[in-house]
C-alpha cells in the first residue's frame, strides 16, 4: 500500500527498551537498529534504556513510559525466546488492555521469509496499554529490521493507507475517559 500524499506526516514519540543481561549501550545493536530506523522515518526518540531479563525491571520501565503522556509508542527488543531468562512477554502481556494478535502473525510471516521455521523460536507480541502501543520484538538486529521495515514503518505513519495505528491513537483511551466520566 502507498502513502497518501494529501496527508501530513505526524511524528511520534517512541521509547526503546532493550531487555538483556549482557548488553550495554556501546554494544546494543538491536536498540541501535530501532533508533536508527525510527529517527530516519521522522519520529522522535523519547527515551531509551537497557534492563535485565527480570519481570519486575521490564514491567516497571514500560509502566513508567506508558504513564508518560509524552510517549506514544514503546518498542522492546529481547527476551522473547524460550529460555528460562526470556520473560519479556510474561512481563508485558498482563499490561495489555487489548492484544494485537495480528502483529505476531504478520511478524512471523515476514520472519519466515527470512529465516524459515526458526521464526517459531520467537514470541513477538504487541498490545495497547492505556493510550500507548507496546511492541515486543526479539533481540536480534535482523528481527528488529524485519519488524520495523515490514510492519511498524507503515503502521506508525499517518499517511499509510488504507489504515494505520496513528489515526486511531486519539481514541485508544476512550474507555479510560468514559470510566473517569462515570465516576465523576
Amino acid at each position: 500500500m502507498a502513502a497518501d500524499t494529501t496527508r501530513s506526516f505526524i511524528p511520534l514519540s517512541i521509547a526503546v527498551l532493550t531487555v538483556s543481561d549482557t548488553r550495554r549501550p556501546e554494544d546494543d545493536r538491536s536498540g541501535d537498529t530501532l533508533v536508527q530506523r525510527l529517527t530516519e522515518a521522522g519520529h522522535g526518540l523519547a527515551a531509551r534504556a537497557i534492563v535485565p531479563d527480570e519481570v519486575a525491571a521490564i514491567r516497571g520501565q514500560v509502566e513508567a513510559w506508558v504513564r508518560d503522556p509524552a510517549i506514544d509508542v514503546v518498542i522492546t527488543t529481547g527476551g522473547t525466546g524460550f529460555t528460562g531468562r526470556d520473560v519479556t512477554p510474561e512481563a508485558l502481556e498482563p499490561l495489555f488492555e487489548k492484544r494485537m494478535d495480528g502483529f505476531s502473525a504478520v511478524f512471523h510471516r515476514i520472519s519466515y521469509d527470512k529465516i524459515g521455521t526458526s521464526t517459531l523460536q520467537s514470541r513477538a507480541t504487541a498490545g495497547v496499554t492505556g493510550a500507548t502501543y507496546v511492541f515486543v520484538l526479539p533481540g536480534s538486529p535482523g528481527a528488529c529490521k524485519d519488524a520495523w521495515d515490514g510492519i511498524l514503518r507503515q503502521q506508525l505513519d499517518y499517511r499509510h493507507r488504507p489504515c494505520n495505528f496513528v489515526e486511531i491513537m486519539p481514541r485508544l483511551d476512550e474507555h479510560l475517559r468514559r470510566g473517569a466520566a462515570v465516576t465523576a
